[in-house]
């Protein structure tokens, strides 16, 4: 990715998450609790490294996707984006409330089957550094309220 595609990607993944955001919203005006207990997004931003990035984009692939999925995550859509400091790997999901999103990711962290991937590919070094974990509710003048179904 060249360096003036960096800004416009950047430029695109706020775009896209403002709308995101937005449609999440449009039930929320009829519904003052809606963002308290309803749908919410949840952004994961991985740090990824170069050296380790075609072992950690399998694992994710060919092994987190599937475990997720047994745990009803629903992700809307994935990215990778590169700086000069350094390579990203994002990912959007939507879950129907906090509770869920909260319970979900306990259950995936500790399901057996992903930690012995996990203790199986570091044999190929180090694959995430910091992860960013943001959770999107949306506001009440949003014209959408999810972004799946």
């Amino acid at each position: 990715m060249n360096a003036t595609a960096v800004p416009a990607f950047r430029c695109a993944l706020v775009l896209l998450l403002s709308l995101c955001c937005a449609a999440s919203l449009a039930h929320a005006a009829d519904t003052p609790t809606a963002t308290a207990v309803g749908p919410v997004q949840q952004l994961r931003i991985y740090e990824i490294f170069e050296d380790t990035k075609p072992h950690f984009h399998a694992r994710f692939r060919d092994h987190a996707l599937r475990i997720m999925r047994r745990y009803d995550f629903r992700i809307v859509a994935m990215w990778e984006t590169k700086t000069a400091q350094r390579t990203e790997f994002a990912y959007l999901l939507e879950w129907p409330d906090e509770t869920t999103m909260k319970d979900r990711w306990s259950k995936f962290m500790a399901d057996e089957e992903w930690t012995e991937i996990k203790r199986q590919t570091r044999v190929h070094g180090r694959m995430v550094g910091e992860i960013q974990d943001r959770t999107l509710r949306v506001v009440p003048y949003s014209p959408q309220q999810r972004l799946l179904d």
